[in-house]
């Protein structure tokens, strides 16, 4: 009996082994193909390639996007051509050249590019080139609409819909995000907390404390992670620790080209972007709500009850403020 014990536990760690090594392998070919698929890479990488080949003008254009494409990324080609002393026409010919249907193309793989390179104090030096100083506070307002709009577009409905019911059917629920993703990963965390009785917080602390918190994430479990430029690094660990225990992984980013959407095995796009050195979460958070709303709808019954009890607790220990 204890012979035919050895060999099925012998069979399941075999088992667990191959399951995390496929697990490994399915993530390291997505991380192939995302970096595959980054156009910013490409861009310049072949502004290099091809400078010795290049007009005087041309050479201009592309030693000033390599050497400050920071800046470039959001300039307009009248502003880009000015820089160099070309002309706008010259800038959009360039974009040409580099195989563009127009230069809004280039600059959105150049954009694409630089938003993970950025440090907080140049992209406060680039403000000025997106936002009217003169009008700022609708000039912001109106370019987090457009990130809505645009996650509209970005987000794939079978994979969010395959992604709430794989965490209404894990066993447990860990969420992970740090940096400015770590106040996406507590909002979501609340409301988790209201409908479910299985969730984890992971804290953002140091790389053997996140293990520490992840140590029992198991092929049952489901692990959260949420990330946006620029990247952390401690986000991808994590994911890759949970995804070789054989979790399922669902990744909350602006990209399929992300470190965590090429390891994960659902992955919901929202836009993200700057807003001067802050970070503009408006539409990630927009597309959590959405996620809360809909676990909340499958998981009805047990949260009417939850609720209920919650607003009993709120009205006897005066917990808000009453209008008068």
């Amino acid at each position: 009996m204890e012979a035919s014990n050895t060999v099925l536990s012998k069979e399941d760690n075999n088992n667990e082994l191959n399951k995390s090594a496929v697990k490994i392998k399915k993530s390291a070919e997505k991380i192939k193909t995302a970096e595959e698929k980054d156009p910013g890479d490409n861009l310049i990488a072949k502004i290099q390639e091809k400078m010795h080949a290049f007009s005087k003008s041309q050479r201009l254009i592309g030693k000033f996007i390599i050497q400050h494409y920071e800046q470039a990324s959001f300039m307009t080609a009248s502003r880009l051509g000015n820089a160099v002393n070309v002309s706008e026409s010259t800038v959009v010919r360039f974009a040409i050249e580099m195989g563009y249907e127009g230069y809004p193309e280039m600059q959105k793989d150049l954009q694409s590019y630089s938003k993970t390179r950025l440090t907080a104090l140049q992209r406060l030096d680039i403000t000025n080139n997106r936002i009217d100083p003169d009008n700022l506070l609708k000039s912001v307002l109106h370019q987090d609409i457009d990130r809505i709009r645009s996650t509209v577009e970005m987000v794939d409905e079978k994979a969010f819909d395959r992604a709430v019911d794989k965490i209404i059917g894990a066993e447990n629920i860990y969420i992970f995000g740090a940096m400015s993703s770590n106040a996406l990963a507590r909002f979501m965390d609340n409301y988790f907390q209201l409908i479910f009785n299985n969730v984890h917080f992971v804290h953002p602390v140091n790389t053997s404390g996140i293990y520490q918190q992840l140590i029992r994430i198991s092929e049952n479990d489901v692990f959260i992670g949420l990330s946006f430029p620029r990247y952390c690094k401690s986000t991808t660990d994590a994911a890759e620790y949970a995804a070789a225990c054989g979790a399922n992984i669902i990744a909350i980013t602006d990209s399929i080209a992300s470190p965590l959407g090429a390891i994960s095995d659902e992955v919901l796009l929202a836009k993200s972007d700057m807003v001067s050195f802050a970070d503009s979460l408006v539409a990630p958070l927009s597309l959590i709500n959405a996620i809360i709303v809909a676990v909340g709808i499958k998981r009805r019954s047990s949260l009417e009850e939850t609720l209920s009890r919650l607003e009993e607790m709120w009205d006897e220990n005066g917990v808000y403020t009453e209008i008068k």
